[in-house]
């Protein structure tokens, strides 16, 4: 029986080729037409050499994931409900913006840490993805759209430095210009604060962004919303937050999800504007998106204002108000639990 090619990784590959005799870089030729080119056929790797080709051929096939729905935002958005060959399923999300096409994937089939606010953790957690499958988001979505793919968020489904190494390889494979040439800059991870993968991560050499989900900078607060803030509590984390800095000069990216009459308070609004002060960093604030298991509310655009007027005033760098795409078909922030199944 022979191996699915993708699941290869490039340390396995560069084994094969020594093997065979082969030069290293051929690791990114046969990315290029891997995830390049989507060629499904080893044989049309063209150049590569002849019998090279047909001894992979022997060995390997070429197995893709399939696109189980596809809903159209009226915003530009696109959701896909993707399916792996062993069945399980994630969402990834196309976001057009200008100058921007930016794709949205998951790392994890559910995810482990039921954060409050959050449709994903209402699925619970089946298992890791590879990278590969974390690239077939990428690959299905720019396939689909027929345009070049110029950022990816790890933000979709589940935590992504929970699954470190597969969400660092995939990185760089999308960073890769044989591949999918996205710069590493505009490649984000986004985590719920797991400081031993922060810690891992500035040491990296890419220069990938980190985005931190904040949503309450009060302790007790944030323990309700996201029960992982038990294990990582902030003066933990913003110490962590510093090194990162140190390490990488790199701002930090904070994600608030503004939540009326839960974390909208002036206690929460002062103890964020001393904490994002305190670490150099932008700050994202997302109006709450409701979705069938929400308990919240989606602030109005009185509150939104409010807060974001006082964030301006006194927070020391760049405040943003990103209102997600894609509500409408459920495929905004905290919105991913396959709740839109028809395909167009």
């Amino acid at each position: 029986m022979t191996e699915n090619l993708i699941k290869l990784k490039p340390s396995e590959l560069y084994e094969i080729l020594a093997e065979s005799n082969e030069s290293p870089y051929r690791i990114r030729q046969i990315h290029k037409w891997i995830w390049g080119k989507s060629s499904n056929n080893i044989n049309s790797f063209s150049d590569l050499p002849k019998g090279f080709r047909e001894f992979m051929a022997k060995k390997y096939h070429i197995e893709r994931a399939e696109i189980s729905s596809v809903v159209h935002s009226v915003d530009g958005a696109i959701k896909f409900l993707i399916k792996f060959e062993n069945l399980d399923q994630v969402e990834a999300v196309f976001i057009p913006e200008e100058g921007r096409n930016t794709v949205c994937v998951s790392s994890q089939v559910g995810c482990p840490l039921k954060c409050t606010f959050c449709a994903t953790g209402s699925l619970g957690y089946r298992r890791n993805l590879g990278f590969f499958e974390i690239l077939e988001q990428v690959r299905i979505v720019r396939d689909y759209v027929k345009t070049r793919i110029t950022n990816v968020v790890f933000m979709g489904m589940g935590e992504p430095l929970l699954n470190y190494s597969e969400v660092v390889e995939a990185a760089r494979i999308l960073n890769d210009s044989s591949t999918f040439g996205v710069g590493s800059r505009k490649i984000t991870i986004s985590t719920s604060g797991i400081i031993p993968g922060i810690r891992k991560l500035e040491n990296e050499p890419e220069q990938f962004k980190l985005a931190v989900s904040l949503n309450s900078a009060v302790q007790g607060k944030r323990e309700k919303l996201m029960p992982v803030a038990k294990k990582f509590p902030l003066e933990e984390l913003k110490k962590v937050l510093m090194e990162y800095y140190e390490k990488k000069r790199r701002w930090i990216t904070f994600e608030y999800i503004l939540i009326p009459e839960v974390n909208d308070s002036h206690e929460d609004l002062e103890a964020l504007i001393d904490y994002t002060n305190a670490i150099p960093s932008k700050l994202n604030l997302i109006p709450y998106n409701p979705h069938p298991y929400a308990t919240f509310r989606a602030p109005t655009d009185q509150e939104i204002e409010y807060f974001l007027k006082k964030l301006r005033r006194y927070i020391k760098r760049a405040v943003t108000l990103r209102k997600s795409k894609g509500q409408d078909i459920q495929g905004a922030c905290g919105q991913l639990a396959y709740f839109v199944k028809s395909k167009e």
